[in-house]
């Protein structure tokens, strides 16, 4: 069992500027102010979360937030992992974009499309990763790279040499 938690003693103006936060249209800063507040008062974390309708470990955080940050800890911050980092990053983006530009049959693919699956599953099959990934992994390396996911890319070509006057003739 962890040892009885309450907030340090609050100064006045930050008494009156939590009470002022009970009225916020923000339901995130409202339910912080009403922890801290309900803390000052001698509340323990489990009667907290027992009155508000959250866990002892949200108490428990907010209350040593408010150690650490002060009046800061009220304000939302980004809950996006501090470690979070793409997949694919940049040598592999280029490594992705560079496989793109070949036809999936000289992969051995039974289709001469890309698809976001098929470009996943390729990937992987190349060593470009270590792991399968997903359609939205690729399509969010391809947003990185600058490429909009299209059926038909502007950079296909043909190896006809009479590509260009023939695909001219088609859209002219």
């Amino acid at each position: 069992m962890q040892a009885p938690l309450f907030v340090r003693a609050v100064t006045p103006e930050e008494q009156a500027r939590l009470e002022t936060l009970l009225r916020s249209w923000d339901a995130f800063v409202l339910r912080r102010a009403q922890i801290l507040l309900a803390s000052a008062r001698g509340q323990s974390t489990g009667a907290i979360a027992r009155a508000l309708g959250c866990s002892i470990q949200t108490a428990r955080n907010v209350i040593n937030a408010f150690h650490t940050r002060g009046l800061a800890s009220l304000a939302r911050r980004s809950n996006r992992p501090k470690s979070a980092k793409p997949v694919l990053d940049e040598p592999k983006c280029e490594r992705l974009k560079h496989l793109l530009h070949q036809s999936p049959r000289t992969l051995g693919k039974p289709t001469g499309l890309w698809t976001l699956a098929l470009a996943a599953q390729a990937c992987f099959e190349q060593g470009i990763t270590d792991q399968p990934l997903s359609d939205e992994t690729i399509r969010r390396a391809l947003i990185r790279l600058g490429v909009g996911w299209k059926r038909a890319k502007h950079w296909i070509s043909s190896p006809d040499p009479q590509y260009a006057l023939k695909k001219s003739g088609a859209t002219a």
